[in-house]
């Protein structure tokens, strides 16, 4: 593990040292600060010639100010002639720009991507991005993990069998059918539906009468979604209702609706920092990922399979 070189930004720097405390390694020297005017300095205080450098980094808020970092970092890497740049964003930041949904519309997933690659990446880990065709925008290896493991781990020592798994949408029903299958319990879901001022309206289809109901996402933004889904679930008898998520984004005013919500608990990865205010609300569980993330680490920098990773 001589070779091996873990860094990161401002973004996430306890994820950080958790991962480097998991592969028995030091967090390498680095500065990354502002320039009087407000531009990003780096500066690397140690050698990374001939180096597997890894870099910490979720682009998450302030997105720009973050992923600039990144990009930034890893250009210093290439000029101080690291033999292998990996960029470890556990939270992708414009992932639901990933297509265009109307005329004139950027596809924003694509140009981080850009980005990513031409600031000198050779490889990047990623987890739980918002679509997995994402990956297909990167012309390097693109390793993309999952926090499943960690949140069915906490399913299963914190409910029992008798629970329902609920997702919020459409889009996460095979998320939801994937973690319902491996507790071996049953399946709903919600039809969510949106106008221009946001979600318009809700249908479940499924049973929940009598039971936990845990409703699963990628991301907790304004927490919108989960304060209604909590209330339609609750409305057709279910018993109570917790939410598990990745990334906790929590931005505007997520905590609020969070804290008057019928959600019981909610579980979340610290991909991202919680804000202050999220760290106070007593209803949030964080679970890490560090352990995933540095095994991963270690396995690609060993050039062993991290197949059974990907589940």
């Amino acid at each position: 593990m001589d070779d091996l070189k873990v860094f990161t930004g401002n973004a996430n720097r306890p994820l950080a040292e958790k991962i480097c405390q998991y592969l028995e390694i030091p967090l390498g020297d680095a500065v990354v600060g502002r320039f009087s005017d407000g531009e990003i300095s780096v500066e690397f205080r140690e050698n990374v010639r001939g180096k597997d450098v890894y870099v910490i980094q979720p682009t998450c808020m302030p997105c720009n100010e973050h992923l600039l970092e990144l990009l930034i970092m890893m250009d210093a890497l290439k000029r101080a002639s690291a033999r292998c740049i990996t960029a470890v964003v556990t939270y992708y930041a414009y992932a639901r720009q990933d297509r265009k949904t109307a005329p004139r519309t950027p596809i924003s997933a694509k140009v981080v991507a850009d980005l990513i690659c031409t600031a000198g990446a050779n490889r990047m880990i990623t987890m739980d991005l918002h679509t997995g065709q994402i990956q297909g925008f990167f012309n390097i290896p693109v390793d993309h993990l999952y926090a499943a493991p960690v949140t069915l781990e906490y399913i299963r020592d914190n409910f029992t069998a008798d629970v329902v798994v609920v997702s919020p949408d459409a889009g996460g029903v095979e998320r939801a059918r994937a973690f319902a299958k491996r507790l071996n319990t049953s399946l709903a879901i919600i039809d969510k539906r949106r106008d221009a001022t946001g979600i318009k309206a809700m249908t479940l289809i499924g049973n929940v009468w009598g039971k936990e109901a845990i409703i699963l996402d990628d991301m907790v933004t304004t927490g919108a979604t989960l304060t209604m889904a909590a209330e339609l679930l609750m409305r057709h008898g279910a018993r109570a209702v917790h939410a598990c998520a990745t990334h906790p984004v929590m931005s505007h005013n997520a905590v609020s609706n969070l804290q008057g919500s019928m959600v019981q608990t909610l579980a979340v990865t610290d991909t991202i920092p919680l804000t202050p205010e999220a760290s106070a609300l007593e209803k949030i569980r964080v679970l890490t990922v560090a352990p995933l993330l540095g095994e991963a680490i270690r396995r690609i920098h060993n050039q062993d399979s991290v197949s059974s990773l990907f589940v």
